[in-house]
């Protein structure tokens, strides 16, 4: 047993104390003092990092899906008139005045080539004035939201100088994907494959970076990507007809580009090459996509972001190939081709530099044991198996389970009130269009105008038709925009060919109108995955990071105060920051605190299970099954019947109908969900105490063998540093 020296100190004459910062201690307490001092700047250190990169990858995620898309209108975009006639020309003049900002109008000779611009997407769409109407020219292949807007803006000028609209949509979508999301969501998952393994890659086997290894498995890797999509959107889910060849060489060669890019950015980012990834692929990429809205209707920005980052040059290229027949395809594809190569060029590069200067580099060292949570598994081969398993399984929910509930929207079973004069006589009506229209309506007759404004209001139907009568002759349609904007458009389009039918007008009574700063009533769902991501990101995040914030005592209090604290970030980047909410702060801020402390839970009952396997479940639960069943972007009623079940069940759900009903119904259904909220937080937190009863908490990470933490050193042809 070693004895430390110790140095005597006497007081000083007249009693005084010694200066203790002039003591000089001995080696070994200086050795403690400063292990000690290092240890704490550590734990600081990772509770600094439990708390910064959920607040930067939710605070990013929301940020720019609101600042972007909760009230897209047209911006710069470009639209054809056909001729130069004094007609046409008061029509552009009317149109340019209304909003200058809106439009960027081309004159064309002739129909045919106005037509050709539609087809080769160089105009948004286009309007031949003749005769006294107006045709407006569109291409819902070209993104159906875009044609949408095309025809709102262009219509109400063609009205207002007397002309008859008619409408001709020139490349049409394939009945198998009738709303244009086949290569919407083929592109997601396509980038989320991309950037995904070697994020983890890098944490726990990052001897897989090596150039040499990297390449072969990148490769390998995007052909079964490639292999996987064709087959779930192809064979599986029939959206995607045809076009095999196609849909695997982009696929794969999206793959291959993006996870190239992600190789380049670990060598000078790290860990934090994951933020770098989702800020230009998805917070970025999304909006300027062109996918789900058109890029014409974002910030001025996003229409140069477009033409340069790979989630729009995989969406295009993909759109190109299953909707024009490859027309357009290659400057996409030349796009993630360059891209590629410059990143391959450029790890070269930065590998060699480093190799120079120092011929002795051995790369990174793992940081996370194993991704199930326990010990470091002796065979390569499992360890390799589950960081398969991750990527893999996160894609494969994302093509089939999304995809499947959302790309053929159809009304099954939606309610809707039919209001007569008696109950007889809506029920005759209510025979007649079951008849017609078997399986699409829940019809339910009623003979109260009130107590139908009365169901619609509370969400009990989707909307009510009220038959023309002898005092109203002409039919009136009742609709909550606010309750479900998908459904509104549905019943609206539906009930205008049953009025006509009839032989009668439709007016409508609209009791919800979406205000004016969510037009596309997406912000309730945008906040809602703002709080489902912070609920899950702190726990996956702090178990590795900080693995000494696990036992129960520590997590609970860590966790309601990151709650609070992130509620009411979300609800400031909502209000004062994209302006896509106005008010009800102490609403929303308690609601989103309880949201996500109770998602917290429940991620911390499947992490103490899996470990960072956690990931596929619970995002694949609370996420890419819970955003299908919210009817936050679509109505349930119109995706399969599984997901209304879902609906009154999952946290997602609840959430985005308690946003919803903040917003525009005051607060009638809060409680209710509230209670489900409630059971998952109070039901997760018993789970979790009868675990640790069991099998109390690590609260260190599994050990990592020296000799693969630090590899010997390998000859400097062969040494990457990371």
């Amino acid at each position: 047993m070693s004895k430390k020296s110790h140095t005597h100190i006497e007081n000083p004459p007249g009693g005084d104390s010694p200066d203790l910062d002039a003591v000089e201690l001995s080696p070994e307490d200086a050795a403690e003092a400063a292990a000690a001092k290092r240890a704490k700047a550590e734990t600081i250190g990772r509770y600094v990092a439990m708390f910064m990169m959920p607040l930067i990858m939710v605070g990013m995620m929301v940020t720019g899906y609101l600042g972007t898309m909760h009230a897209p209108s047209p911006n710069n975009m470009p639209i054809a008139v056909i001729g130069s006639s004094a007609q046409a020309d008061q029509f552009v003049g009317a149109l340019v005045a209304s909003n200058p900002d809106a439009v960027n109008v081309r004159n064309v000779d002739s129909a045919a080539s106005a037509r050709q611009l539609v087809i080769d997407r160089d105009v948004s769409g286009a309007v031949y004035i003749a005769d006294g109407s107006a045709t407006v020219f569109t291409a819902s292949a070209a993104g159906s939201s875009q044609a949408s807007v095309v025809k709102a803006m262009l219509a109400p000028h063609v009205l207002a100088e007397g002309l008859t609209l008619q409408t001709e949509d020139l490349v049409p979508l394939p009945a198998t994907d009738a709303a244009g999301l086949g290569a919407m969501f083929l592109a997601t998952a396509l980038v989320m494959a991309g950037y995904l393994p070697f994020s983890m890659v890098l944490s726990n086997s990052p001897e897989l970076l090596r150039f040499r290894r990297a390449i072969p498995l990148l490769a390998g890797w995007a052909a079964l990507v490639a292999a996987l999509v064709w087959t779930v959107t192809g064979p599986i889910l029939g959206v995607v007809q045809g076009h095999a060849m196609a849909v695997l060489g982009i696929a794969w060669l999206g793959v291959f580009a993006i996870g190239s890019v992600q190789l380049l950015l670990t060598r000078f980012l790290g860990p934090m090459a994951t933020i770098a990834a989702m800020l230009f692929l998805t917070v970025l990429g999304m909006p300027a996509s062109n996918m789900s809205m058109s890029v014409y209707t974002m910030p001025g920005f996003f229409t140069f972001l477009h033409s340069i980052l790979p989630t729009p040059a995989i969406g295009e290229a993909l759109r190109s190939a299953l909707y024009f027949d490859g027309a357009g395809v290659w400057p996409h594809l030349l796009v993630l081709i360059i891209g590629g190569v410059l990143a391959l060029m450029l790890t070269l590069a930065v590998d060699a530099r480093k190799r120079r200067s120092n011929p002795n580099a051995t790369g990174p060292k793992p940081s996370i044991p194993s991704l199930h949570g326990g010990p470091r598994p002796k065979s390569r081969f499992w360890r390799y198996g589950a960081l398969l398993l991750f990527p893999l399984g996160m894609v494969t929910m994302m093509i089939s389970v999304m995809l499947g509930a959302m790309s053929a929207p159809m009304p099954q079973n939606m309610p809707i009130a039919i209001v007569g004069t008696t109950v007889a006589q809506a029920q005759q009506a209510v025979d007649g269009l079951d008849e017609n229209m078997p399986g699409l309506f829940e019809l339910r007759a009623v003979d109260s105008t009130e107590e139908a404004h009365a169901q619609v209001q509370d969400r009990t139907v989707t909307a009510a038709f009220v038959l023309p009568s002898a005092e109203k002759p002409a039919a009136t349609l009742v609709t909550n925009q606010a309750g479900g904007s998908s459904a509104q458009q549905v019943v609206t389009a539906v009930f205008g060919q049953v009025a006509a039918g009839l032989k009668v007008d439709m007016v409508g009574d609209e009791i919800a109108p979406l205000h004016s700063n969510d037009t596309m009533g997406s912000v309730s769902m945008y906040i809602a995955m703002g709080w489902i991501l912070a609920g899950f990101m702190i726990i996956i995040v702090g178990a590795n990071a900080a693995p000494k914030s696990r036992p129960l005592p520590k997590l609970v209090p860590i966790v309601a105060a990151w709650s609070v604290f992130i509620s009411a970030v979300l609800w400031l980047i909502a209000g004062p920051i994209t302006g896509s909410v106005d008010g009800h702060f102490w609403q929303l801020w308690g609601v989103g605190a309880i949201a996500v402390f109770a998602v917290a839970m429940f991620s911390a009952v499947v992490e103490r299970l899996i470990g960072m396997l956690s990931i596929i479940p619970v995002i694949g639960l609370m996420m890419l099954v819970g955003v299908p069943a919210s009817g936050g972007g679509l109505s349930v009623y119109m995706e399969p019947e599984i997901f209304r079940v879902l609906h009154g069940i999952l946290p997602m759900p609840a959430a985005v109908e308690s946003v919803r009903s903040i917003l525009y119904f005051g607060a009638d259904t809060v409680g209710h969900h509230l209670l489900t909220l409630g059971f998952w937080g109070v039901g997760s937190l018993i789970v979790l105490m009868m675990i640790d009863k069991i099998k109390p908490p690590r609260t260190e990470l599994h050990p990592i063998d020296p000799d693969e933490a630090q590899p010997a050193v390998a000859p400097a042809r062969e040494a990457v540093s990371a």
